[in-house]
Formats: C-alpha cells, sequence, structure tokens
C-alpha cells in the first residue's frame, strides 16, 4: 500500500505492549465490589510493568467506558493517578464500540503530533450499575429513576423496544435457521476453549489481583468466570426467546478491562518487544442502518469499508468482531457470502462476555496475536453500538 492509503499514516500500536483482564459474569468476582476506574488504572499500571514499558513513556490518555462509576467525573486525572502517572486525557464513550473508538481516538492525537505514547484504557462493570435519579421539572413524573445498564438494554427509545428484540428482527429478515444459529453458538464456544488450551490467549489476558480501599485482598481474577462448555443439545434444548434467540446464542454482562498503546512509528520501535512487527491504521467505516435492525448493520459496515478500500473478504488474514447474538455471525456470513466458521478463532464476546467498554480492545488484541502467529496480514474488526450503528475497521500486520 501507499502511505496515503493508511488512515494514519504515522501512527503505530506496538506490539506486545497490551493487555485484557479476563473478564468474569456479572456479580461472579470480586470485580463487583470495586471502582472500576482505580481498578483499571491500577491494572493499567501492572500490565505495563508486566510488558516492560515504564509508566514516563506514556504522555497522553484516552478513556473509554460506558457505565457511570463513583468519580467519573474526575476522570483521566483520577485513573492516571491510579496508574501511578499523572496525564491529561479525556474520555471516550459509544456502547459497544467504545474500545475501537477509543483506539481510533488515541491514533488521531498521535498523527497530530499532540503525542507520541498514547495511553488507551478501556474499562466497565456492569455489576451493581448505578441507578440515577432524573429531576423532571416539566413532566408528570417529578423524578424518573434510571437503572443505567439495565434499563438501556431493556429500551430502544427509536424503537421501544429491547436490545434482544433488534437480533429476533433481524433474524426474521435474513431469515435466519434455528438450527444454523445454534450450531455456531457451540462452534464459536468450542473455538474458545480450543484458544485457551492452544496458549495464545496467555498473551493477551493478564490475571489480576484485587485490593480493598484499606489494603486487604479482595480475590484473584484469573477467569473469565460464567463461561462454560456448550453441548449442542443443550442449546437446542433452550427456550426462544425471540426468533432464534436462547440463552445460548446470546452474550452476558460482565466486567473487566483492556488496555494497549497508540505511539508514533519511532517510539513504537523502541517500546515494542519485537519491533520488527508493524501494526497499522487502514482505514474505518461506520454507518446506521434501520432502526431496531442493528444485527446487520455490523455487517453493511464491513462491506461499505471493503468496498472503499478495493478488497474483498479474500484479503482479509483475520477476521473478528464483537457479536452479543449469535446471530449477527450468521447475518455476516449471509451478506458477505462468508463462512463464519473462518472468523473469531480465538474466541469471542459472544462466548467471553460483554462489559461494553473494553469489549472491542480485547477483541483487537486477540486479533493482533492471531496475525501475528499467521505471519501477518489485514486484521478486520467490527461491531454493533447500542440499536442500529455497525462500525468497522482495517489494521495491517506486517
Amino acid at each position: 500500500m501507499k502511505e496515503a492509503e493508511f488512515m494514519f499514516p504515522g501512527a503505530r500500536i506496538p506490539y506486545g505492549t497490551w493487555g485484557s483482564s479476563y473478564f468474569p459474569a456479572w456479580q461472579m468476582s470480586a470485580l463487583a465490589e470495586v471502582n472500576i476506574g482505580q481498578f483499571a488504572g491500577e491494572a493499567m499500571g501492572r500490565i505495563l510493568a508486566k510488558r516492560n514499558v515504564p509508566k514516563n513513556r506514556l504522555d497522553y490518555l484516552v478513556i473509554g467506558s460506558t457505565v457511570p462509576w463513583h468519580w467519573k467525573f474526575w476522570n483521566a486525572p483520577l485513573v492516571s493517578s491510579c496508574l501511578g502517572r499523572r496525564l491529561p486525557g479525556f474520555h471516550v464513550e459509544c456502547a459497544c464500540a467504545t474500545g475501537l473508538q477509543a483506539t481510533l481516538a488515541a491514533a488521531a492525537e498521535v498523527e497530530a503530533r499532540a503525542a507520541e505514547v498514547v495511553g488507551v484504557l478501556t474499562f466497565d462493570r456492569t455489576s451493581d450499575s448505578p441507578v440515577g435519579v432524573f429531576p423532571e421539572r416539566r413532566a408528570y413524573q417529578r423524578t424518573v429513576p434510571l437503572a443505567d445498564v439495565w434499563d438501556n438494554f431493556g429500551f430502544d427509545p427509536a424503537t421501544s423496544g429491547a436490545m434482544i428484540a433488534t437480533a429476533g428482527r433481524a433474524a426474521r429478515k435474513y431469515k435466519a435457521d434455528r438450527r444454523e444459529v445454534d450450531e455456531l453458538a457451540c462452534y464459536r464456544n468450542q473455538q474458545y476453549f480450543e484458544a485457551r488450551a492452544s496458549g495464545i490467549l496467555d498473551k493477551v489476558l493478564v490475571p489480576l489481583d484485587l485490593l480493598s480501599v484499606q489494603g486487604r485482598p479482595l480475590g484473584r481474577i484469573d477467569d473469565d468466570l460464567g463461561v462454560g462448555r456448550l453441548s449442542l443439545s443443550e442449546v437446542r434444548a433452550m427456550r426462544e426467546l425471540d426468533t432464534c434467540i436462547t440463552g445460548g446464542t446470546q452474550t452476558h454482562a460482565s466486567d473487566g478491562m483492556a488496555t494497549l498503546l497508540v505511539t508514533s512509528r519511532e517510539k513504537a520501535k523502541e517500546i515494542s518487544t519485537r519491533p520488527e512487527i508493524d501494526i497499522r491504521f487502514v482505514a474505518k467505516c461506520e454507518l446506521r442502518t434501520d432502526p431496531g435492525m442493528m444485527p446487520e448493520a455490523p455487517a453493511l459496515a464491513v462491506q461499505k469499508l471493503l468496498e472503499r478500500c478495493g478488497l474483498t473478504m479474500k484479503d482479509v488474514a483475520v477476521v473478528k468482531n464483537h457479536n452479543p447474538f449469535a446471530v449477527n455471525d450468521v447475518i455476516f456470513g449471509k451478506i458477505l457470502n462468508y463462512d463464519w466458521r473462518q472468523m473469531n478463532k480465538t474466541g469471542c464476546s459472544l462466548v467471553w462476555g460483554h462489559p461494553q467498554g473494553p469489549t472491542l480492545t480485547r477483541t483487537m488484541i486477540e486479533a493482533f496475536e492471531e496475525a501475528v502467529s499467521l505471519g501477518g496480514g489485514y486484521v478486520l474488526v467490527f461491531g454493533c453500538a447500542a440499536g442500529d450503528i455497525g462500525t468497522s475497521a482495517l489494521f495491517r500486520v506486517s
């Protein structure tokens, strides 16, 4: 590719300077008891130390989260203090696409030469999400309470329907077959456990110890708690909640964090554990589809992205996405004429959970590791955001 064909020619993601916590399911770990912003800052510090990156190399911080957390107003100053490095920065929020958008925002900072080494720190805690009370002076209700996670999952302002309804609606439009959706969910489950056994996820996931504010041990986060092996017979026996949607063919709420760095080309060579590996930003695409048709939006965004770049799915080495419903991948296969067995080879959020903010960050890190193991190539990362948004990005690993 010519230099001008890269979206951010001067920006790089240095290999091996990243890491993610495991994603324990809602209420299943000590993460349910901590300030997630404080935990994320401390965890990033431990991950950087493990990757032999001195914290004083960082000069900026892009934070991504979606669930309000205590002292969120203080944002980067608070989180960077927990990291142990006083840094300026800002906050990004884009529902489930937050991790990808935060990384792109960091690349823009590097490209503009506003910073040289930008930390991307994404996190969320769905466990015990806060309940807000909003004063409504002109409404008949003087106050309106909102349970941040569950009320938003249960109500799309564009359609008045729940998130699960988007999956059922899209399944009907594309005439998805329940048997194929069940098979896909079990296949994704199998991919995850095969990746765990292969050791590739050990390059991504970092066990982390939790301390209370008094410094007392709360527990160790060293597993994607809540993830169990699925059999096809079990999934097929589950009650259908909407068209092709069961408890086994959708993701689950979870808690966690994930971090990576975006730097200039020169800095990437200095701090990468393998400076010969070059990870570059090629292009991105976002679009909205019809209201409440979220499962088709990511596929349409990928289709538009590839057309813009003059590429096809045959040109892409690694394909990974955020897939809250198995039907997302079935629809992707139909729209792109692509075998869904060839994607998400090291796992995906359908299986390991959905803490929103860090979901696509972990997805990206896993995708880069897979690409390196294959010797490089184009990496396609995509997903949905809220009720009808699709977002996609293309990277090149060489």
